[in-house]
């Protein structure tokens, strides 16, 4: 009895340098241009997506921001109708929150400024607050609203004191 069984000739070849250049040159290969095009058409389409995303939600936060400030604009407005004992007018506007106006019957009512003096004057779209009193649009005395992003006024994108 044999303990071990014959041994015959290994099938297992060595490799050989033309085997060997062959495989080389496969894993040298390297994406063909369709490849490399698919591939950045779908980055592309990632990215346009993305652009998109942000641009919708930056208009959003500008709105957000600039009712933000109209409920600040209108928090000033109320003290001083507080201090004073009416709105400002329409003549003297918000202008009247930063500075005594010349035509108060008792400027020693007057305790402002009610805003900082670096507050913005202009909504996040570059144009003026807007301010008339009385109100048309709200019950509170006084409308205080942005143009809004096109910049006209009585569009349907103004924002004022009277959006929720």
């Amino acid at each position: 009895m044999q303990p071990y069984p014959p041994q015959t000739k290994s099938t297992i070849s060595t490799p050989t340098k033309t085997n060997m250049i062959s495989r080389h040159s496969r894993t040298l290969q390297g994406f063909t241009l369709i490849e490399v095009l698919i591939v950045l058409f779908i980055i592309l389409a990632l990215a346009s997506t993305a652009v998109v995303a942000y641009q919708g939600r930056l208009a959003r936060v500008k709105v957000d921001q600039t009712l933000l400030y109209i409920k600040t604009l209108s928090g000033a407005i109320e003290s001083y109708q507080i201090d004073v004992g009416r709105f400002p007018t329409t003549e003297q506007g918000l202008s009247a929150l930063l500075n005594p106006p010349s035509d108060l019957s008792n400027p020693a009512k007057w305790s402002g400024p009610y805003l900082k003096d670096n507050a913005p004057t202009e909504d996040t779209w570059g144009a003026p607050y807007q301010y008339v009193c009385p109100g048309t649009r709200t019950r509170d005395g006084f409308d205080v609203w942005s143009l809004g992003p096109d910049g006209n006024n009585n569009t349907d994108d103004d924002i004022g004191n009277w959006t929720k």
